[in-house]
């Protein structure tokens, strides 16, 4: 238990940004997952719309500091390769 102002304020910042990064998480992986499941499905022109909606909730990502850049490239990246391997 915390016994400083101090540190009370930051089991209270603690809370706040904890459920603030586990829901920008959970829309970022949604995201990616949809795309994932439309490129496995097969329809070129609804993976290439969940892709295009992947891609700046990635970069929303990264800004928000949910997600390494390099990560969120990697992912894009081998989307796109699997989406043009539909052709």
């Amino acid at each position: 238990m915390a016994h400083h102002k101090s540190a009370e304020k930051r089991i209270r910042q603690t809370e706040t940004r904890t459920l603030r990064n586990r829901a920008n998480t959970s829309r970022l992986k949604t995201a990616v997952k949809k795309a994932e499941m439309a490129i496995a499905s097969g329809n070129k022109a609804e993976a290439e719309a969940a892709l295009k909606a992947a891609q700046p909730e990635l970069a929303r990502g990264i800004n928000k500091g949910v997600i390494h850049q390099n990560t969120a490239a990697r992912k894009m990246s081998r989307l796109t390769k699997r989406l043009r391997s539909l052709a």
